[in-house]
């Protein structure tokens, strides 16, 4: 995979982490101070910090830990979700952005340990043919980041076994749009079972819309403020 330039250590990009923040509670993806966000930057990794309300969060409370090892040296404590964001920054340099939540869909079919299979065609937004479930651990264990960093080796968002949500970005845009789409991705599946089984699209018909979307490139995403 080609590695993504990463993102300026800004103001304006710390602004607009902390404004992702706000949008997933206004969107009633998120809860409280549960959920995180990280961009790589040529600093490091920028991410929230643990415990502070997204309310009063302003740019410079944002924390900045390195790419590979503990950090060190920070005013404030990092997200306690920091390890699996390092690993996935590792894991995934094409993509600069992660995000995690609980939104309240995903988190019921995290609860059941279900992924979501190709039940919409959106799901090709992800990867691939579905929406996989990553094994549980406790949160901010060594176990967690080899579950998540293995499972995301080829998408672009997981369900948490127990837990939530992650998605990544190639930018703090396309990262709320896809952790929305992933919740109501959830949605559907869950309502379309209500009734019957719902019908899941073949490997090849989500093949097919790969391509498309290789060709479409989702550019709409890139503007979409919510």
């Amino acid at each position: 995979m080609t590695p993504a330039a990463p993102l300026p250590d800004s103001t304006e990009t710390r602004q607009a982490l902390i404004d992702a923040c706000l949008w997933m509670n206004e969107r009633h993806i998120n809860q409280g101070t549960s959920g995180n966000i990280s961009a790589r930057t040529q600093t490091g990794i920028l991410i929230t910090p643990s415990g502070v309300p997204y309310e009063d969060l302003t740019p410079d409370l944002m924390v900045t830990i390195p790419i590979e090892g503990h950090p060190a040296g920070t005013e404030l404590k990092p997200s306690s979700e920091w390890p699996f964001h390092q690993a996935l920054h590792q894991t995934r340099p094409d993509m600069p952005v992660v995000l995690h939540a609980h939104p309240p869909y995903c988190s019921v079919l995290a609860v059941q340990r279900r992924a979501i299979p190709a039940c919409h065609y959106m799901i090709a937004a992800f990867g691939g043919n579905s929406v996989p479930l990553a094994d549980y651990a406790l949160f901010g264990s060594p176990e967690l980041c080899a579950n998540m960093a293995k499972i995301m080796t080829d998408r672009h968002g997981c369900l948490m076994a127990n837990h939530g949500a992650t998605v990544l970005g190639e930018s703090i845009d396309k990262a709320r749009w896809r952790l929305e789409e992933l919740e109501t991705l959830a949605r559907t599946y869950l309502f379309s079972s209500i009734g019957g089984a719902p019908h899941i699209l073949s490997d090849a018909e989500i093949a097919e819309v790969l391509v498309a979307f290789q060709s479409y490139g989702l550019r709409a995403v890139e503007d979409t403020k919510g």
